[in-house]
């Protein structure tokens, strides 16, 4: 897996005595890719994790192209790995706005999938969702079947009660909104993000690492020469007129690059964008003001693994 993988997978390697074999970023590639994923591969592998929409950038990781290296491992040294598809936000995205994109059961070394309700599935926080390929994929140990005030209910969890009214929700949202509906709604925030991206790529001092037309979420840093502000002055002022946009650097071996981003889900309008692009532009106009930079990582508003940013330590 990448390094760019939310912090559930580390968990998951810890509590299960995985080895997790994380792949750094390296240059421009700021994902996980074929070669890189393959060339961590052997014959004790359990799988490879592949990330359907960065947390760090928006971007798709190329599940196509990782299980078709996989499928060339597996012919020639017959190591059979299969491919789990962590789609959080992807998965709710993908569906509606990449029809041909191959990611999913399509590609027959995915087998399994998994994405949260919570993200862009336009529901409330608090559900996610898992899909197998096939039952066989599910180990029958780990599924408890419980006699449950005189019916058998199946469990698959480290709990077992918990609420169901977001399971409601999500259930709400798909009958309301329909495939289309659904379409329309993450159309139009790919739409706002990419707009919004080109405008603040116009704006002079910043340059893009995505611009959104993947997950509607976009990365942007600062151009090297601009030397008298850094990314963390930038979300420290726009924090100051009411937007919060994280600043914060990126894991091995891109610490050295730092970034802010920008999420852009339902309600989050082309005229928001406006007012967004005009707040920025007076920060801008503020910020060149200085004579160097006033903020540094560690004023990282945003924490993505389970490192602690050594000032916040308590």
């Amino acid at each position: 897996m990448g390094a760019n993988v939310q912090v559930c997978w580390e968990k998951f390697a810890n509590y299960w005595d995985v080895e997790a074999r994380l792949v750094p970023m390296e240059g421009e590639r700021f994902h996980l890719d074929a070669a890189e994923a393959v060339a961590r591969c052997d014959e004790n592998t359990i799988g490879v994790v592949a990330v359907l929409g960065s947390t760090f950038d928006g971007s798709y990781e190329p599940v196509a192209e990782i299980c078709a290296a996989l499928d060339r491992l597996s012919a020639e040294r017959d190591w059979d790995v299969p491919v789990h598809v962590d789609g959080a936000s992807g998965a709710m995205i993908a569906p509606f706005c990449d029809p041909d994109l191959r990611w999913d059961f399509r590609l027959p070394r995915v087998a399994s999938i998994n994405t949260s309700g919570h993200k862009y599935g336009l529901v409330y926080p608090g559900v996610g969702w898992v899909v197998w390929r096939e039952s066989a994929a599910l180990p029958q140990d780990l599924v408890f079947d419980v006699n449950y005030l005189g019916g058998s209910m199946p469990t698959f969890a480290l709990n077992f009660s918990r609420p169901g009214g977001q399971v409601v929700a999500q259930y709400y949202a798909f009958l309301r909104l329909g495939f289309d509906g659904f379409r329309r709604v993450q159309q139009t925030c790919r739409d706002v993000a990419t707009s919004l991206a080109d405008r603040i790529a116009g704006l002079g001092p910043f340059r893009l690492l995505t611009r959104g037309n993947q997950l509607p979420v976009f990365a942007f840093t600062l151009r090297e020469e601009i030397t008298g502000y850094s990314v963390f002055d930038v979300s420290a002022h726009l924090r100051e007129r009411g937007w919060l946009v994280p600043a914060y650097a990126f894991p091995a071996d891109r610490t050295d690059l730092a970034v802010l981003r920008i999420v852009v889900r339902n309600g989050f309008t082309h005229d928001l964008a406006d007012l967004l692009v005009e707040d920025l532009e007076r920060s801008i106009v503020e910020l060149r003001r200085q004579p160097e930079p006033v903020r540094g990582v560690e004023h990282s508003s945003f924490a993505h693994g389970s490192g602690i940013p050594q000032n916040s330590r308590r």
